[in-house]
């Protein structure tokens, strides 16, 4: 296979006999006309896949010789080997050749032609389609990044905030509670955070919205079991608070 001066492969009719496994130019030839007469007969011009041509090979009186030989393109060669003898195994390993390289092909992007003014013009408007999706890809990056919360202050390493720093978080609307007076009051029966029944963990729908998380942490010589708000938690209960998702 060579390329040709635009860059597209072009197949030697003789190289493509050999690596089918034909012996005899005659039977190959056939082949080739074969392939030629299916092209014609789907309304393709078979000149435009089957140039003709002359190859230098060895033998003759000078010891090489020009011969009979068909330029094909790889539409050209993949036909040819539609056509030839499915009982070689050359044959069959033609045929996947070029199957899988006409799919590789067909899913390639296309590069236009920026010799000419049509394919100058469509390359700038691949060019600006391109830049336009990337503009809308980072509005969108930008938008999904995670940004610096208000909460940042309280969070632990995991990202969350212990009812300690919660505490301390509204103490300028709840007039500086503690720990567990804070948590009586994600016990109120108009913020319903924190169960009545199991006084340290928070209710389920809670922990399916992601507004909280429990985790089993040591408390002396015990492990228990302990809730924790998320940043979007924090917000819920602000706003229960009747603050407003405000800066703490």
């Amino acid at each position: 296979m060579l390329l040709d001066e635009k860059g597209r492969e072009r197949w030697s009719a003789r190289d493509l006999q050999q690596l089918m496994g034909y012996k005899q130019w005659r039977q190959f030839e056939d082949t080739i006309n074969r392939a030629m007469e299916t092209v014609e007969a789907s309304d393709i011009h078979p000149l435009d896949h089957f140039a003709g041509a002359r190859k230098v090979m060895p033998g003759g009186r000078w010891g090489h010789q020009e011969v009979k030989d068909y330029r094909l393109t790889r539409f050209g060669a993949y036909q040819v080997a539609l056509a030839g003898d499915g009982r070689r195994p050359q044959v069959a390993a033609a045929k996947t050749y070029f199957a899988v390289k006409t799919r590789e092909a067909e899913i390639a992007p296309r590069v236009p032609d920026i010799t000419t003014s049509s394919g100058v013009l469509e390359m700038a408007n691949i060019l600006q389609a391109t830049a336009l999706r990337l503009v809308q890809t980072e509005k969108e990056l930008e938008v999904a990044k995670p940004k610096a919360g208000k909460w940042d202050t309280f969070c632990d390493s995991d990202g969350l905030i212990d009812m300690n720093a919660a505490a301390k978080a509204f103490s300028s609307v709840t007039g500086g509670l503690g720990r567990t007076k804070f948590m009586e009051l994600l016990r109120r029966e108009d913020i319903k955070f924190l169960q009545t029944q199991n006084r340290r963990l928070p209710y389920e729908t809670h922990v399916k919205s992601h507004r909280a998380k429990v985790k089993l942490v040591q408390a002396g010589y015990q492990v228990v079991e302990q809730t924790f708000l998320t940043a979007k938690g924090m917000d819920w209960l602000a706003d229960r608070l009747g603050v407003g998702a405000v800066a703490a």
